[in-house]
């Protein structure tokens, strides 16, 4: 990834803030480009291209044949798949031909981002999919992504939904829906011991083909205390997300979820409606407030933390490549430091390690062909 510079006041501590400020301008930047400074307003006013300035943590990808927990999976090599879209940071629209030389799309879920809280969740997410039962609410698992050289884990592959996320969608909200939301999530919670932590519209698909409502992006999710979060609790992410589906209020999203109570929407006396509902909005309050205060009360956390059913799910464990000694720099003496662990991509480089390598070119070189498809050129 691209380093980003700025200010402290673009820059909160242990905030990523990365992400949202390339994505804005990802497509117009060369893959050469090694860094850009930004103003407070996160617009960029440099670009540079010197090898020098990239400091990107390396990512030992873990090899498939160490990852016992996913050896139960079906794979893929990356390049089997054909990019067709790219659907947001770390998330592209691709397509394969699957053993019976069916064409499959599938939306392809990636880390390229070093960071320790990055690489765990990563794992977390992709062991939870795996994992978790078949369901007609969460968006089905399809495969593990390996690249070419060295059969690394590199990211999955998921169902690819076409009809949007309820963000973006303008379908009439059904009364069905939310219970079959607060249904699923009283199972990953209470039977499976599973905290989803990012449940809202951007989240929440419409299956065409069967009219349910379906669940993705676990990459926040989590089980028992690991990385449980305050805030994002799912209760009070659903009450959020039902609001803003009925209302159109998307201001509540910009609170940071340390700073969200579920009675700062709960305790308004009228929703407006902005939205077209199966029901009247006093039917879906009703079953909510019912929900929240019957069903999902008082023992939440401990029935939670002693679910019946709780997956099993694997620790992530230290890429070999970290045991690696590389040159650290140079002592005052003028000897040369050795360390292990944690390093820049460019020092693996200079080891003989084996980097995989993200960068492509802008989604805007892409070409389309005569068929619909795009050619994602030279990697």
């Amino acid at each position: 990834m691209i380093k980003v510079k700025g200010t402290a006041k673009l820059f909160p501590p242990d905030e990523d803030v990365e992400v949202p400020i390339l994505a804005r301008f990802a497509d117009y930047l060369s893959p050469e480009v090694r860094a850009v400074t930004v103003d407070d307003q996160g617009l960029i006013s440099e670009v540079s291209k010197d090898p020098k300035e990239e400091d990107l943590f390396f990512i030992g990808y873990l090899p498939f044949s160490t990852t016992e927990s996913l050896h139960d999976c079906r794979i893929i090599q990356y390049s089997k798949l054909q990019e067709l879209d790219r659907l947001g940071p770390g998330v592209d629209l691709s397509s394969y031909f699957d053993e019976s030389g069916i064409p499959q799309q599938v939306a392809f879920k990636f880390n390229p981002i070093g960071k320790p809280r990055r690489l765990q969740m990563a794992w977390d997410e992709l062991n939870i999919l795996k994992s978790l039962p078949s369901h007609p609410n969460i968006l089905p698992f399809d495969r593990v992504v390996l690249e070419d050289v060295e059969s690394r884990v590199i990211g999955f592959t998921t169902k690819y939904i076409p009809s949007g996320t309820l963000d973006k969608s303008k379908l009439p909200f059904r009364f069905e829906w939310l219970r079959q939301l607060t249904q699923l999530v009283d199972f990953l919670n209470l039977d499976l011991g599973i905290m989803h932590q990012d449940i809202a519209a951007r989240n929440l698909l419409i299956d065409p083909d069967t009219q349910k409502i379906l669940l993705f992006d676990f990459n926040w999710a989590t089980y028992r205390k690991r990385n449980l979060l305050d805030g994002r609790n799912d209760v009070t992410s659903v009450v959020f997300t039902l609001y803003e589906l009925i209302t159109g209020d998307t201001h509540f999203t910009s609170i940071p979820h340390w700073d969200r109570n579920r009675d700062m929407v709960q305790n308004i006396s009228e929703w407006i409606c902005n939205r077209e509902l199966d029901s009247d909005v006093s039917t879906f309050r009703n079953f909510l407030n019912e929900w929240v205060t019957t069903g999902r009360s008082g023992d939440d956390m401990e029935r939670y933390l002693n679910a019946p059913n709780q997956l099993v799910l694997p620790d992530l464990t230290t890429s070999p490549d970290l045991s690696v000694p590389y040159k650290a720099g140079i002592l005052t003496d003028g000897e040369m430091s050795w360390a292990t662990g944690p390093r820049m991509r460019r020092n693996a480089m200079e080891m003989g390690q084996y980097v995989f390598r993200w960068e492509r070119p802008p989604q805007s070189r892409l070409r389309k062909s005569e068929n619909g498809q795009i050619s994602r050129g030279e990697r």
